[in-house]
């Protein structure tokens, strides 16, 4: 075999030296900018340097660190890892792959780095807390799969916040953070994560998922519909992806045949279809508050009032500042006569929306707590609101008959007090109804002091008396056991 004459041999080592010469500056140039900060230009002069000596393990390291410094973490692994290739003994490149690794969220290739570190050399000051740090978050790793299967996504976002300070560009970390500030209803957070990956990768699955996730618990169920089937798009074994789109359109599919139903009038129908839609996604929480709220006006229509304001409780629980739920369930409290119920939930309805509509609701639900608060005279005289004045007296005479002090003379004095009482509530309820102003007064709420009447002084024999007539007054007389009769003289 020919060999090279040693002349050739002298040009071919000069000439390599010089290559040598001039990759060492180059990487003097780039160290003198990573000094100034200029990352940059760091790079560009150790990447000359590399493409001048391929197999110079200290110039990937070197455009490895810069690249760290511009958090250009996977390019950053690459170039370590193919230094600790070119020289195993490379302490600096197997802490700088280690470092990658960590700040990529690997910890266990992180650790396996920095024993090797601590195997070359056991009084490295770096790796010992590196390592420390790899455990931490291997531990953290641990807590949030404990916490995600409990549900306790709170305990996940805490984990994922105390791992992202090490491993700071872990997608997998921000995503699983995003997911869980999904489920814990703070979708700006969670969107704002998402897009900070999806700007870095538009075609990453997880983020699009995430995005989709936070739509779709808003409410906002067609577009959150778009980026399920984007991610399927990129990743079609995403299953969470996948599930999550066939709850949302199972979801809006079952809520619409509930409106259809109930603005055909099939309200037993629409009952039935709200209730099915609630057991499709529990973590739904906005669409769920929407369908509690449309239930409860189905069950106001079918008279299930009370179910009716039960279910506006459960949107009001999911969805605090629901304001249709509020205003759903102060009516039903008015129509079961629960005003003080009614004006609580009117006056969060216009602590909030102060609306024209919203104050007179408020003060047609003060109204009717007032009259709610003193005697009710149409039920003391067993009449309705709409009985003419020939049912007063006839509902009078029959009621002050009943409850007249001499009609019951001989019973226990316990008995005898209550049925005086009723009998001075009847005297008022009459001396009220039948007055056509003090009438008109009270319906509306107003106070009768106003008119000079003062209930305390009331005397219902007179009202009796006055009713009644006989220039001899009356009298109760037993006429055998349980039978009575009146006597005038």
């Amino acid at each position: 075999m020919a060999t090279a004459p040693k002349s050739t041999l002298k040009v071919l080592g000069a000439a390599r030296k010089k290559q040598i010469r001039e990759a060492d500056g180059y990487k003097e140039q780039g160290n003198a900018f990573y000094i100034q900060k200029d990352y940059a230009e760091a790079f560009n002069y150790y990447t000359r340097a590399i493409d001048m000596c391929p197999k110079n393990a200290s110039y990937y390291g070197n455009r490895a660190a810069t690249l760290m410094m511009l958090s250009r973490y996977r390019e950053a692994l690459e170039d370590s890892q193919r230094a600790v290739r070119l020289d195993q003994s490379f302490t600096k490149g197997h802490l700088r792959e280690g470092k990658c690794h960590l700040s990529l969220g690997n910890a266990m290739a992180a650790s396996r780095c920095f024993q090797k570190v601590l195997e070359l050399d056991p009084d490295n000051g770096q790796a010992q807390p590196e390592l420390r740090s790899a455990e931490s978050i291997l531990e953290y790793e641990r807590m949030a799969e404990m916490g995600f299967d409990k549900r306790d996504y709170r305990m996940v976002v805490f984990c994922m916040d105390r791992a992202l300070e090490s491993a700071s560009a872990c997608h997998r970390f921000k995503i699983l953070k995003a997911e869980c500030l999904a489920l814990l209803g703070r979708y700006p957070e969670a969107q704002s994560v998402a897009s900070d990956i999806l700007r870095m990768d538009s075609t990453n699955a997880d983020a699009l998922y995430v995005r989709g996730l936070c739509l779709y618990y808003e409410d906002c169920i067609d577009k959150a519909v778009q980026f399920f089937v984007q991610a399927l798009r990129m990743a079609p074994d995403h299953e969470k992806a996948r599930l999550a789109c066939r709850n949302a359109k199972a979801l809006k599919a079952k809520k619409e045949e509930g409106n259809k139903a109930f603005k055909e009038g099939r309200f037993d129908a629409a009952y039935v279809l709200y209730s099915e839609a609630l057991t499709i996604d529990p973590n739904n929480i906005k669409t769920n508050a929407k369908l509690y709220c449309n239930r409860a006006t189905v069950g106001s229509k079918l008279k299930k009032v009370e179910q009716a304001i039960e279910d506006c409780t459960k949107a009001i629980k999911l969805d605090d500042s629901y304001i249709k739920a509020y205003l759903r369930r102060a009516q039903c409290c008015m129509e079961t006569e629960q005003y003080e119920e009614a004006v609580r939930d009117y006056e969060k309805v216009y602590q909030t929306e102060k609306t024209k509509e919203h104050k007179q609701l408020l003060k047609q639900a003060q109204l009717e707590l007032k009259k709610s608060k003193r005697n009710d005279y149409y039920k003391v005289l067993g009449v309705d609101k709409s009985a003419s004045e020939e049912e007063i007296k006839k509902a009078y005479r029959k009621r002050a008959l009943l409850h007249h002090p001499d009609r019951h003379s001989g019973a226990a004095a316990e008995v005898q007090k209550e049925e005086e009482k009723k009998f001075k509530e009847v005297g008022e309820a009459f001396s009220v109804l039948s007055d056509p102003k003090k009438k008109s007064r009270y319906d509306s709420g107003q106070d009768l002091e106003d008119e000079g009447m003062n209930m305390g002084d009331f005397d219902a024999n007179n009202i009796f008396k006055a009713f009644f007539g006989g220039p001899g007054g009356f009298s109760f007389e037993a006429a055998g056991p349980g039978n009575f009769f009146f006597q005038f003289g």
